[in-house]
């Protein structure tokens, strides 16, 4: 159990590295094509403005268009109940209990927002309370605790801000090679010129491709800190083949949130493991079945 949260968090730290390297060679790349850092600065700035938002506002923004409401214990019973089971497990993970939302959707699932545990909420779906037992709903409440606990909601703004910072350059270093003239009068200045567009061109592309691993590593990571706080692995096993087998589709998913979710919200799944938000579920039923607690 311990290895694998161990091994997930050196490849997440890994990925990150990754990620900021690339847009370092960028920066690179575009002030040895074009001899001008503003288009750099500028997009800098705009992320660094955007990472402020999301860091600060970006949870209610989420939730909000989620369609996510606070839970009512007082009035409902099944509230209530949910609330016992969450507060019960922020108790064993010594974590400050979370405000936790409903989502009136019959599509089972479920996700955690918040920039740190004192800052955070999870958020469950009706049809995940009504199709799940205590076991396998405490389960699911395990994994998004553990994302919390994890600071992954953090990791995820980090990640997210890079990879605006990447699609920003891309795009508008695109836009003002074609706005000017730029002629380069040497082989090696025509090869310079080449390699800086073929990596500016292909960037947002690797930068996707690092987005998702790391969210597919986190995903790992959840469940096998969930599975320790429960000390129940199958628990969450079984309400992972649940979740798999539902026909239900969330109605309020959208492509920004849905790598925040326990599984993907959206049926049509990606046709390549590498294009995906989450791993697919056979492979963490497999990892959790195979853990020692």
């Amino acid at each position: 159990m311990y290895e694998q949260i161990a091994s997930n968090q050196k490849k997440t730290i890994a990925l990150i590295i990754g990620f900021i390297l690339l847009i370092a060679t960028i920066g690179v790349a575009l002030y040895v094509y074009y001899d001008n850092i503003f288009i750099l600065i500028l997009a800098l700035g705009i992320s660094i403005i955007m990472s402020a938002w999301s860091y600060f506002k970006g949870d209610k923004t989420i939730l909000s268009i989620s369609g996510a409401r606070l839970i009512d214990p007082d009035k409902d019973l099944t509230h209530r109940k949910v609330k016992h089971l969450v507060d019960n497990l922020c108790i064993t993970a010594g974590l400050p209990n979370p405000e936790v939302y409903i989502i009136n959707d019959p599509s089972p699932n479920a996700f955690a927002t918040g920039r740190d545990p004192k800052h955070s909420s999870i958020a469950l779906t009706s049809g995940l309370i009504e199709l799940l037992d205590k076991s396998e709903l405490e389960g699911v409440i395990a994994h998004e605790l553990s994302h919390i606990k994890n600071y992954d909601i953090l990791w995820a703004t980090v990640v997210v801000t890079l990879l605006g910072v990447v699609v920003l350059l891309s795009d508008w270093s695109m836009r003002f090679r074609f706005s000017r003239n730029n002629h380069t009068s040497s082989d090696k200045g025509q090869l310079i010129a080449v390699l800086a567009v073929f990596l500016i061109i292909l960037s947002p592309l690797i930068a996707r491709l690092v987005y998702f691993s790391i969210s597919r590593k986190r995903e790992y990571l959840a469940d096998a800190s969930g599975a320790l706080l429960t000390r129940y692995p199958e628990g969450l096993a079984s309400a992972l083949k649940k979740l798999q087998t539902s026909p239900h589709k969330l109605k309020l998913a959208n492509r920004a949130t849905a790598a925040l979710y326990i599984v993907n919200p959206f049926k049509n799944f990606s046709f390549s493991e590498l294009f995906s938000t989450h791993p697919p579920i056979e492979k963490r039923i497999q990892k959790l079945n195979n853990m020692n607690v």
